[in-house]
């Protein structure tokens, strides 16, 4: 209800959050969907944009590359945050251009990185009031992973379940609920979010694959974007011996229910299922990359040619 006194006309409803979470490997020179899509959220050519490289070995680069993206896109500005150590991820002057930004994106590298100097700090702070206040907030490859309240740190790769093959770190906590990894089917990791999720069945699994986007507003719709697919796999009513299982024995995981969602597929987080599907015609070129570092150098190198 309004409060006394003020009508219905001075009650506004809270902004839209939106997440924009990619699974690496994007494509910035040719058509730069998932990119593109970034800076529309972002507000087009009103968009100020905070890239944060933290989790980079080469953060200068991989800030002049996204600059060179954004600025193509016609973002209106786009600035570097790149604290060192977490006593800098106190800095006003980083604070403050978080606090000014419409998009913050987070590049690919070492998610530890990102767990040790960023993750509980004022930064992190100040990342989720943009998000809080609309601004999108966007990660790649390590940057995606860090998004969710528990992310993948360390992990073996492979398509068979195994005991102890990952581990978990605290993450920025903006998406609840869902543990979020990347390269999802260029690296074959769906055996270690299978066994994340067999261990911890109250949590959904989102993988993503590369070029592609899982649209996350407010914390429930998912919308896909890009060449590739988003995969929710949810084992809630799974049975699994992980309880009892030896280190790095294969898991039982029986009963596991897992969603394949390509470009145009819109799904619910909360209630764990599909609501809507818009199949797309248009050719998307997917780039792919064994590693981020030589993704990153690679685009560096073509945008300096």
């Amino acid at each position: 209800m309004p409060a006394a006194g003020s009508t219905l006309s001075e009650v506004t409803d809270p902004p839209e959050r939106t997440l924009l979470v990619i699974g690496g490997a994007e494509d910035k020179r040719r058509r730069v969907l998932v990119l593109k899509r970034f800076v529309s959220l972002a507000g087009g050519r009103h968009a100020r944009i905070v890239v944060i490289p933290t989790a980079s070995s080469m953060a200068q680069e991989a800030v002049e590359v996204y600059r060179s993206v954004f600025t193509r896109l016609h973002a209106r500005d786009v600035s570097a945050v790149h604290p060192r150590s977490r006593e800098q991820a106190g800095a006003p002057d980083l604070l403050a251009a978080v606090d000014l930004a419409t998009g913050v994106f987070i590049t690919g590298g070492n998610q530890l990185k990102l767990a040790q100097l960023i993750v509980g700090t004022p930064l992190a702070a100040a990342i989720r009031r943009a998000y809080e206040r609309g601004a999108v907030v966007a990660g790649t490859s390590a940057g995606a992973s860090v998004l969710s309240q528990f992310m993948i740190s360390l992990g073996d790769e492979g398509v068979t379940p195994r005991q102890r093959s990952a581990q978990l770190t605290a993450g920025l906590g903006l998406l609840p609920g869902v543990i979020l990894d990347q390269h999802f089917a260029q690296r074959t990791r769906y055996g270690r979010l299978l066994s994340l999720v067999a261990g911890s069945p109250s949590l959904l699994g989102v993988g993503i694959d590369e070029d592609t986007a899982a649209e996350i507003t407010d914390e429930r719709t998912l919308r896909v974007v890009g060449g590739g697919a988003v995969y929710v796999v949810d084992g809630r009513a799974a049975v699994s011996d992980a309880h009892e299982a030896r280190r790095d024995a294969p898991l039982l995981v029986s009963g596991a229910v897992v969603h394949s969602l390509p470009w145009g597929a819109v799904f619910d987080l909360h209630d764990v299922a599909l609501r809507d599907f818009e199949e797309q015609h248009a050719e998307v070129a997917v780039v792919t990359s064994p590693t981020d570092v030589h993704e990153t150098a690679n685009a560096a190198a073509a945008l300096r040619r």
